[in-house]
């Protein structure tokens, strides 16, 4: 399932400069992204691309309550678990699980869910790679989500989970009110307690009592 392409000219360029170039396209033309960057069986890049975009995320969360923890900086309001007394080692192997085991193992099964979720609308859907990269660069904008601006985290979240919508459209040659229909779940999922952004709406005061 996590196959690389090998055939020259198929599939999404490899390296670091690929990377930012795929982050910056899918930010600026998700459309066209997502119609030429697709590719089937092509999911390595996709998760190496999410695995970044985790690791840019964690990272950030874990120097934010490092520095609370030492009275550096205030978080304000915002939750953030408590891993201020972690030592060095500790969060580095938590932050490698993350990035390592919890981010493709929860991306997977949120894409079955959604393969699930399309039999019955999308009779001309896309495979479950292509739904698996399309949940991996939708997560462009969530590269920010660990700051402790509750405002912010929404923002990403949002137009992470738009990014999704958008893709399964394309990819999958939904409607936009159909791949919202199946996409909401799945988005959920990934953006809404992944990324924490119902922890943000909670702290923002919007959606009392929901916490991911």
């Amino acid at each position: 399932m996590t196959q690389w392409v090998e055939t020259t000219g198929t599939g999404r360029d490899r390296g670091p400069v690929a990377i930012v170039r795929a982050w910056a396209e899918v930010l600026r033309r998700p459309r066209r992204f997502f119609r030429t960057g697709i590719a089937p069986g092509d999911q390595a890049p996709g998760l190496i691309f999410a695995s970044l975009v985790v690791l840019v995320e964690e990272l950030g969360r874990f120097l934010v309550v490092e520095l609370a923890s030492r009275g550096v900086i205030s978080t304000g309001p915002f939750p953030y678990p408590a891993i201020g007394d972690f030592t060095p080692g500790v969060a580095v192997l938590a932050l490698l699980g993350i990035i390592v085991f919890v981010a493709p193992i929860t991306v997977h099964l949120t894409a079955a869910i959604q393969t699930l979720l399309l039999v019955p609308t999308a009779p001309d859907r896309g495979g479950i790679s292509e739904t698996v990269q399309v949940m991996c660069y939708a997560m462009a904008p969530c590269i920010v989500a660990g700051l402790p601006f509750p405002e912010l985290r929404v923002v990403v979240t949002l137009w992470g989970a738009a990014l999704y919508v958008v893709g399964t459209a394309v990819v999958h040659e939904l409607s936009l009110p159909k791949a919202v229909a199946v996409g909401t779940l799945p988005a959920a999922i990934i953006f809404g307690y992944g990324f924490r952004g119902f922890d943000a709406l909670t702290a923002l005061g919007i959606l009392p009592g929901i916490s991911s």
